[in-house]
């Protein structure tokens, strides 16, 4: 499925916030709990079951009068659009948020600012029978992530007890969460980090940057593997998944002179099983969805591609999602939608429709047997000659 927009035109799912954003993740159910006890529930969330998402950027030092922010949204799958005003826009002062990681338990957010990590905590409010969600900066200083260079990769595991970051100098580290007991440390990890992610079972750590891509074993903390480019390729980002099978994969999307791909490689024999070509201009962004049946690109024209992990082949394709390079990807935490943001300050969320295992909407095919037993049914009734 192929959706067009034209240069200059809006959607009810597609709003800008006055901020140049680099990061995108949706909000977990559980940041809505109002205290560590409460147990929430997913139709709490809003209204009509809407998800809030978050985003940040900026205009960095100086910002020259675009603020640097970190900037909460509400999504309404039912009439598909974002609100029109943030419900929170919390400003960071001259500090642009560059990357942004969320914590899966609903704990908080923590960002990369120039010369540091800083935590933010959720703070729910609730007004009659409706929780809003704020974001407050903690009173938790990271002081192991105090005075140090920018960070371009940021991560937590998948459970939420390791934190990941790699640095601009190309330095890594591993800390416990939220303890901060620092268990992995690479001064010379890459020339300079570019993207981290845990397995989904958080015994390793692949980073990205310049060369080859690297598996670090979490409970040795040393390298274990590197993975080798071919064909004068250059790494981009990585992620973990699961296929059909509960077996666990590693995707890494790959630049050469015809365009982007991905590349799925063995987390057993750290080996490629095969590379796919998937779009003619640069990757961007990258991500995968929870249950791991679709992986999303952006590229640097503003494209948006949502592909079956399964076959590579296309899902949806979002034209011109965004008039700038996408800056990054995140998929709905039931993987039926996805975000995407973009320098422009834009910020998008496509709703993925179901399909069959030929491409055709579940929903068409349900259409076209209801159409068709109507007809029947007036048949035999005798309504139609």
């Amino acid at each position: 499925m192929v959706k067009n927009r034209r240069d200059g035109e809006t959607d009810e799912n597609c709003k800008k916030y006055g901020v140049p954003f680099f990061g995108a993740s949706f909000v977990p159910h559980s940041a809505l709990r109002l205290t560590d006890t409460e147990t929430n529930h997913e139709d709490e969330d809003s209204d009509n079951g809407s998800s809030y998402v978050i985003f940040s950027g900026g205009g960095g030092e100086g910002r020259n009068g675009i603020p640097n922010a970190l900037v909460i949204s509400l999504f309404d799958p039912a009439s598909n659009s974002l609100s029109d005003q943030p419900v929170e826009k919390l400003d960071s002062g001259d500090d642009l948020p560059y990357r942004m990681a969320v914590h899966p338990g609903g704990d908080g957010v923590i960002c990369s600012l120039p010369k540091s990590c800083r935590w933010y905590q959720w703070d729910p409010i609730k007004n009659e029978d409706i929780i809003k969600l704020k974001l407050k900066p903690s009173e938790k200083v990271l002081d192991e992530l105090e005075d140090i260079g920018q960070q371009l990769a940021v991560t937590f595991s998948h459970d939420g007890s390791l934190l990941a970051v790699g640095e601009q100098d190309g330095k890594l580290k591993v800390l416990k969460w939220p303890t901060m007991e620092l268990i992995l440390e690479a001064p010379n990890a890459h020339t300079s980090v570019k993207n981290l992610d845990f397995s989904i079972d958080g015994k390793f750590l692949v980073s990205v940057g310049s060369g080859p891509a690297r598996v670090w074993d979490i409970s040795s903390s040393i390298a274990k593997a590197s993975l080798p480019q071919e064909n004068d390729e250059i790494f981009g980002s990585c992620k973990f998944s699961l296929n059909s099978k509960n077996d666990q994969l590693l995707y890494v999307t790959t630049m050469r002179d015809r365009g982007g791909s991905i590349v799925k490689w063995n987390t057993t024999t750290w080996k490629r099983i095969s590379s796919k070509h998937v779009v003619r201009d640069p990757i961007s962004a990258f991500s995968v969805s929870n249950d791991g049946k679709l992986l999303a690109i952006g590229t640097n024209k503003g494209d948006v591609r949502i592909l079956n992990s399964s076959n590579m082949k296309v899902h949806t394709v979002v034209k011109k999602a965004h008039l700038g390079p996408v800056t990054s990807l995140a998929f709905s935490n039931d993987s039926r939608a996805l975000a995407s943001v973009s320098m422009d300050s834009s910020a998008r969320v496509t709703m993925i429709n179901e399909t069959t295992k030929n491409g055709v909407s579940i929903w068409v095919v349900l259409l076209f047997l209801l159409l068709a037993a109507a007809l029947y049914y007036a048949k035999t009734e005798g309504f139609l000659l």
